[in-house]
């Protein structure tokens, strides 16, 4: 397992990230996508697993999902799985933020 460190703190992860607006971010050649709600940050893989679709322009809703941009299909921001749609699910990352920024734990 590799990490990899965002921000020196908690307050210039947070101003980094804006509520509710997917970022997007490279971790080595890894590239992810973020997104915070409250001090919940998720990550996730930047491409749809089912046609590759960029989702940094993606929508999120209510129920705590995320909405591909090119075919509608649904994930959950916690788990990755598919909620709408057939294909599977989308890679998310384990992450902690902490007075010392954030963690994101890479397989």
């Amino acid at each position: 397992m590799h990490t990899f460190q965002f921000g020196s703190s908690k307050e210039e992860v947070l101003l980094a990230i804006p509520e509710r607006k997917i970022k997007k971010l490279a971790a080595g050649e890894k590239r992810l996508a973020i997104l915070r709600i409250g001090e919940v940050l998720h990550i996730f893989d930047v491409q749809c697993p089912h046609r590759g679709a960029d989702l940094g322009q993606a929508n999120i809703n209510g129920a705590g999902e995320i909405i591909c941009p090119l075919h509608q299909y649904r994930f959950d921001l916690k788990t990755g799985d598919v909620r709408s749609g057939y294909c599977s699910a989308l890679p998310v990352y384990r992450n902690e933020l902490s007075d010392s920024g954030l963690t994101i734990y890479l397989p």
